[in-house]
């Protein structure tokens, strides 16, 4: 019986399937029923009961998966404690929102490669929703996103927040949000759910609301004086010095946006844990050079 045996097992009965298993693991799909074939060869006891609906652990395979568990924790263990980092191997997957990925991302990527050089990064950038499916998918490591993920088998780590502020163009006068249309984050995303939810409430049903999961060209648009808009000061900075854009009061406050560095932690990966911590780590500092 090996290590790599042991994972195997644990991603099929993980993610219900071989196809699924071998995307995970980046083999074949003959090499995973290979492994697991001579896993139940050697124990001399069927693992997984192949059903018309999908595969169903035996008892044994319920037994087997406890241990499974605890030795690919154990081998996180060693490699946490005893392997130096910068000669950690692999690809490592990232996601995060729009909204960290133009303040700190850039310097979290920096201490990532400070600390772990031989890695491969793939970076996503995307909304939240689709940060959390794809986590859960299995193909992101460590996601920044609107959290936190209340799935079990997910770790958060907290992330400073982000007050929302309003703003128009510096050549508008008076704004009369019945007939200025507002815009946005996308359709899909909590912020865009909670401005509709204020908007309806402070100001009525006459509201055009303009959605883009494009903060620059959202803000672009407020310069413009097409529509004005809540969003974090740290990413109108730019705009704001330039004398573009100006803050205004819109008669009532907007949620701030809560963000979380999350990851699998089912089985537990030190890379995904420490990641999380540089994160927040990096954004703290990050906070403290741009308050919101």
């Amino acid at each position: 019986m090996t290590l790599e045996q042991l994972r195997t097992f644990f991603w099929v009965a993980r993610l219900g399937g071989f196809r699924k298993a071998a995307e995970q693991l980046h083999l074949s799909q003959p090499a995973v029923s290979t492994r697991i074939a001579n896993l139940e060869d050697e124990l001399r006891v069927p693992l997984l009961d192949r059903q018309s609906t999908g595969l169903v652990l035996t008892k044994q395979g319920t037994v087997l998966l406890n241990y499974a568990k605890q030795m690919l924790f154990v081998e996180e263990e060693i490699k946490k404690r005893v392997a130096s980092p910068a000669e950690t191997e692999g690809l490592f997957r990232i996601g995060a929102s729009e909204t960290i990925a133009q303040s700190w991302l850039p310097e979290f990527l920096k201490a990532f490669n400070d600390d772990y050089p031989r890695i491969n990064l793939e970076l996503t950038v995307d909304i939240s929703v689709n940060l959390r499916r794809s986590l859960l998918d299995q193909t992101l490591d460590l996601a920044f996103l609107m959290g936190p993920v209340s799935e079990f088998s997910v770790g958060n780590v907290a992330l400073p927040r982000f007050d929302l502020h309003w703003y128009k163009s510096t050549a508008m006068g008076d704004v009369d949000l019945t007939r200025t249309p507002v815009i946005s984050y996308s359709s899909k995303t909590r912020p865009y759910r909670e401005l509709m939810q204020d908007l309806a409430h402070a100001v009525g049903p006459n509201v055009r609301v303009y959605s883009s999961a494009s903060l620059s060209a959202s803000l672009q648009m407020i310069a413009a004086g097409i529509a004005v808009g809540p969003y974090p000061r740290a990413l109108a900075v730019d705009l704001l010095r330039d004398g573009m854009i100006t803050e205004f009061d819109p008669g009532f406050t907007s949620k701030p946006l809560e963000f979380t560095a999350s990851y699998l932690a089912e089985p537990h990966s030190f890379l995904s844990q420490t990641s999380a911590r540089i994160a927040q780590r990096v954004a703290e500092a990050w906070a403290t050079h741009h308050p919101t």
